[in-house]
């Protein structure tokens, strides 16, 4: 469990870190230093298509959304993030090289954000860190896995019933044209499929 006397807007994080692997009081407050607290309007851009991602977002709260623009023009979203989980565009943070994708603000954010070099610098020191860098990267590996899995061996209308199913918070949080793009078709088929169910 994370320390009550540290400072709130870091107990979600270390909540979250705490339940994969036991921080040590040293890694808590290296991780409370290296990093920042930073509050963002909606609608804002993170990161642009051609820039490197060299920050990797924690959301205490708010939204956002991942995505990327064909080759005219049009939007597809990759992925919604919602508190408790990470923002980040993962080719581009990784390998230090600008990526394609677009990341973007839904509401109003608090974000906990660490750059690359600090966070390489936390693992270089705190070995259980990098056991809980391995376990969120499965994790979203395998989410992404199955996203892409799903928009080849799915319906659109099942699709629509799972992520429904999954996460409910969306109709009131995204917009219904992001929600058609995520699930690869167009808002008007989107609109058919609700009224059917």
């Amino acid at each position: 469990m994370p320390n009550e006397n540290l400072p709130s807007d870091y107990q979600p994080l270390l909540r979250v870190f705490n339940a994969i692997f036991p921080l040590s009081e040293e890694l808590e407050k290296a991780i409370i230093q290296q990093s920042e607290i930073i509050h963002v309007k909606k609608k804002t851009l993170l990161l642009r298509a051609e820039e490197t991602n060299n920050t990797i977002y924690f959301i205490n709260s708010g939204a956002a959304r991942v995505y990327y623009l064909n080759k005219e023009g049009v939007e597809t979203t990759s992925w919604f993030i919602f508190e408790n989980e990470l923002l980040i565009s993962v080719f581009s943070f990784f390998t230090g090289q600008p990526g394609f994708e677009y990341l973007e603000t839904l509401e109003d954010c608090t974000f906990v954000a660490l750059n690359r070099e600090k966070l390489n610098m936390l693992y270089e020191k705190y070995m259980e860190l990098n056991f809980i860098g391995r376990k969120l990267t499965e994790y979203y590996y395998i989410r992404n896995e199955i996203q892409a899995n799903e928009l080849r061996m799915l319906t659109a209308k099942q699709r629509y019933l799972k992520l429904m199913a999954q996460s409910p918070q969306l109709i009131n949080r995204v917009s219904l044209g992001h929600i058609a793009s995520y699930l690869g078709i167009s808002q008007e088929t989107l609109s058919r499929i609700r009224k059917q169910v």
